[in-house]
């Protein structure tokens, strides 16, 4: 059996516990068709139901399962990185567990791959099951990444992809904390092409991704790939002083030529002075998320901490099947 695979598919898992062996037998339905050496990676990201356990099945059963079990939950983007760290394949595919992506689609990322091509991304032609709330954010946010963002991001695009090993290499090299790898991906360049899909419905569960954390992504998104926010404020600054420009004169006359008690005390200049204000503290925390940023690649912590990585050689029975530690030093 050739132990070297040919192709990695990466599957971050929170809490999905009654998708896990859903999601396998998809993924094996379709892997196996291709005709080449596979892998799956499973990286537990914090689970606290019985999704560890149910992995650690898995790997005991198919010598094709990894498990990398975190110590805490790190978020996703970390998840997916641990991931591609860990992946050994020529063609690395990451897929969500919830199965919205449907695993099918893998074999029409492969056929791009074949023809050449270092990035195939899967682009959402219709998104089944999601509030119109979901979809309407989703869809602004996409487009507001792709107008101020220095990097050209597919809209309507996740983290359903395949990348070609050069660009695992790449991604692999830069070790930013606060990730967007979908920009990253998007930064390193190569040639790239989409294929079009429809998201289903989740298979179990409920989302992982609720508002909190869109926004946090977003601001991640929106930090890591674009000097905008920042921009603006010069932007507002001109507006305030056309404004007070116009003001200064206009209000002078007024109080001048009118008894209006309007004109009289101090009402329309703590009006003013609130509304600098605001705006001085919003752009304090436009700075602040950028300051945030810099202070967390400055202390230079892992980007996780893998407590255990579970997996075994295809001649080990499962009883057998300890690994052991890995280059970084990480217990397996």
């Amino acid at each position: 059996m050739d132990t070297h695979p040919v192709i990695s598919v990466i599957a971050p898992v929170y809490n999905e516990e009654p998708i896990i062996d859903e999601l396998y037998r998809r993924l094996i339905e379709v892997l196996d068709n291709t005709g080449e050496a596979w892998e799956l990676i499973m990286i537990n990201d914090g689970s606290y139901d019985g999704s560890a356990a149910k992995m650690r099945a898995l790997v005991e059963r198919d010598p094709r399962v990894r498990v990398i079990n975190f110590a805490r939950n790190f978020g996703h983007q970390n998840a997916v990185t641990a991931g591609l760290d860990h992946a050994r394949g020529d063609a690395v595919i990451v897929i969500d567990a919830d199965l919205q992506d449907p695993p099918e689609v893998i074999l029409e990322l492969l056929a791009k791959w074949r023809e050449g091509y270092h990035v195939v991304y899967a682009v959402r032609s219709e998104r089944k099951g999601e509030t119109w709330f979901k979809k309407f954010t989703a869809k602004l946010f996409y487009r507001l990444i792709y107008r101020i963002t220095d990097v050209d991001i597919p809209v309507d695009t996740g983290d359903f992809r395949l990348m070609d090993r050069q660009m695992v290499n790449a991604l692999n090299a830069m070790r930013e904390h606060n990730r967007f790898i979908r920009g990253l991906t998007s930064w390193v360049g190569f040639r790239q092409t989409g294929v079009y899909y429809v998201r289903q419905e989740r298979f179990a569960g409920e989302t992982k991704y609720p508002l909190k954390k869109m926004v946090r992504f977003a601001l991640d998104a929106i930090t890591g790939f674009s000097y905008f926010p920042l921009q603006v404020a010069i932007y507002a600054s001109l507006v305030l002083a056309l404004v007070a420009v116009l003001a200064i004169p206009l209000v002078a006359v007024l109080r001048l030529t009118s008894s209006n008690i309007q004109f009289q005390g101090q009402a329309t200049t703590l009006i003013v002075v609130l509304l600098v204000s605001s705006f001085q503290l919003f752009f304090f925390f436009i700075m602040g998320q950028y300051i945030a940023r810099i202070y967390d690649e400055v202390r230079r912590r892992p980007l996780y901490v893998v407590a255990d990585l579970w997996e075994r050689q295809p001649d080990e029975t499962p009883e057998t099947g300890v690994a052991a530690p890995d280059e970084h030093g990480q217990s397996r």
